[in-house]
């Protein structure tokens, strides 16, 4: 029993130094872009939070909930391709809108959550065939894209980040316009530039448009709520996400084999 409760000490001491190291080394520069700059320094912040979020998990249930996760990973993949085959035999170019993805299942080693710009950091990078302009899926919504890679870390911005904006569509076939985060709370975000003309009902779900080439079509991004005008010609609408940042622990890069760059909205 001492023994037990030894183990315990010993790892809460381990995690408190860990968590200190890691704020320090946070806190020295202005911004954790230019933390990234220095290869070096990120390669050393990459393994120092990893190994606090390793002591705070328990094994056993961190590789059950991984296991899961990536078996969701593979049933949406599979069922996407299924969505794009259909779209095939009923006369659509959905080769050209879906495109070839390949998933890498990752552990978010580090996500803010509380600014207008925030990121995320995780366990794969180049060695794993990881690049930059990559998306950051999870099976109910998009998480954000990849912008820096290093050997065995990438980061990237989320999509609660005023900076990213994602190419969607109001149901199967509706209006396209791009989403992005409202910046007041942590699930909602709003359709822009939508035409007066168009009728947006409430309750209706948002995916994925696929037009830019970063995210594949038809991911759920959530439910259409009040709408209203914006400067007498258009239109934004609130959208109640499906994602819970505040949960999440395991996601999927996703990228593109074909590239399709087709200028959509995803910066």
């Amino acid at each position: 029993m001492a023994g037990k409760r030894n183990s315990t000490l010993i790892n809460a001491v381990i995690f408190i130094v860990l968590e200190f190291a890691a704020i320090f080394m946070l806190y020295s520069t202005r911004s954790l872009q230019n933390i990234w700059i220095n290869k070096a320094t990120h390669r050393v912040l990459g393994l120092i939070w990893q190994g606090g979020e390793n002591i705070k998990s328990y094994f056993g249930l961190r590789e059950k909930n991984r296991a899961l996760s990536e078996e969701n990973i593979r049933l949406s993949e599979a069922l996407r391709k299924l969505q794009g085959q259909k779209s095939a035999l009923t006369g659509a170019v959905a080769d050209t809108l879906t495109g070839h993805y390949k998933y890498t299942p990752a552990t978010i080693v580090k996500m803010s959550r509380n600014s207008q710009h925030n990121y995320i950091i995780l366990d794969k990078g180049s060695a794993d065939g990881i690049s930059t302009k990559s998306g950051i899926v999870a099976t109910n919504g998009v998480v954000g894209i990849v912008e820096a890679v290093d050997e065995h870390f990438c980061y990237g911005i989320t999509l609660q980040n005023v900076l990213v904006s994602v190419s969607a569509r109001i149901g199967h076939y509706g209006a396209v316009s791009p989403l992005e985060w409202s910046g007041r709370r942590s699930n909602l975000a709003v359709l822009k530039d939508i035409p007066m003309h168009i009728e947006v009902a409430q309750g209706d779900t948002v995916w994925t448009s696929g037009f830019s080439g970063i995210f594949p079509p038809d991911i759920p991004l959530g439910l259409t709520g009040k709408s209203r005008t914006v400067d007498g010609s258009v239109k934004e609408v609130e959208v109640e996400l499906f994602l819970d940042f505040n949960a999440l622990r395991y996601v999927a890069i996703v990228d593109n084999q074909n590239d399709y760059g087709m200028g959509g909205f995803e910066e």
